[in-house]
């Protein structure tokens, strides 16, 4: 998350305001369709207490960097999908405790202001850090400023890798036991979160690469921030399909975004031959 916030400058904050209604409707869209698809799920597949968690918490969990990576390699609108990432991580503190007691409150020991503390130090402060620390780097040393906006993205991704390991480790005994079904939720989850997404960008009326930008911001989690919560608060096991979440949409997202890619090269060569040529 401090990776996060040294990615993000006060331009990307200041688009929040700038654009409100597709950022919202992104936003909106994420926070209702998600949670409450994963509750369906976890009720139409019966699956066990702790994995029902574990998908909650990540249908209730704001966007990530992925969406963000994921919406500039589909040659989507970038600037718009970090405005939806930021608005959702400012107020994750609220929204995914707000779900998940709302959702399985009766299941749990942990409070609402418990999770709100964990999300608050796990989320808002690192990245509002991060944030703060690139304004002083970028004034008062450039050149360090730069070095670290090119390692932090590594090392984000190292400790994600990290945590997912760490994860599968401590369920190496659960893995194999975790029934298809479990995994087809996820996978199902995932597919109505893209799908929403691009649906909802299209009849809102949208520029393409916009709706491009809702399709992943809608579909795509912070999956390292619910395996962390995940652990935090309940077990190991709540935390494997946020975890496996992790790889998968390593799978599914460059799949989506290099089809889009190639849906805007494919258009924009079908142009370059109609246009008229100087003989014409």
């Amino acid at each position: 998350m401090l990776g996060m916030g040294l990615t993000l400058t006060p331009p990307d904050l200041k688009r929040i305001i700038e654009r409100p209604r597709d950022v919202l409707i992104g936003s909106l869209a994420q926070w209702t369709i998600m949670p409450i698809t994963a509750y369906l799920l976890v009720q139409a597949f019966n699956l066990p207490t702790e994995i029902g968690i574990g998908i909650i918490l990540l249908g209730a969990a704001p966007g990530g960097t992925s969406s963000n990576v994921m919406t500039y390699l589909g040659k989507g609108d970038v600037a718009l999908s970090i405005a939806i990432t930021s608005l959702t991580t400012i107020v994750a503190p609220i929204v995914m405790p707000a779900w998940v007691f709302f959702l399985v409150g009766t299941q749990i020991q942990v409070t609402f202001v418990e999770m709100f503390q964990e999300i608050l130090f796990i989320v808002l402060l690192p990245v509002v850090a991060g944030l703060t620390i690139r304004q002083l780097l970028e004034r008062k040393a450039p050149t360090t400023a730069k070095a670290s906006l090119a390692a932090f993205p590594s090392i984000s991704v190292i400790a994600i890798v990290a945590i997912v390991a760490a994860v599968v480790g401590l369920n190496a005994d659960n893995i194999l036991t975790v029934s298809a079904v479990a995994l087809a939720a996820m996978i199902i989850h995932n597919t109505i979160g893209l799908a929403s997404g691009y649906t909802i960008g299209y009849t809102a009326k949208m520029p393409e690469d916009r709706i491009r930008a809702c399709t992943f911001e809608v579909g795509l989690q912070n999956s390292g921030l619910a395996t962390a919560l995940a652990i935090t608060f309940f077990s190991p096991l709540a935390a494997l399909l946020p975890a496996l979440f992790s790889v998968w949409m390593l799978i599914v997202g460059p799949t989506l975004a290099t089809y889009f890619a190639h849906q805007t090269d494919r258009k924009q060569k079908s142009q370059s031959n109609t246009e008229p040529t100087m003989t014409d």
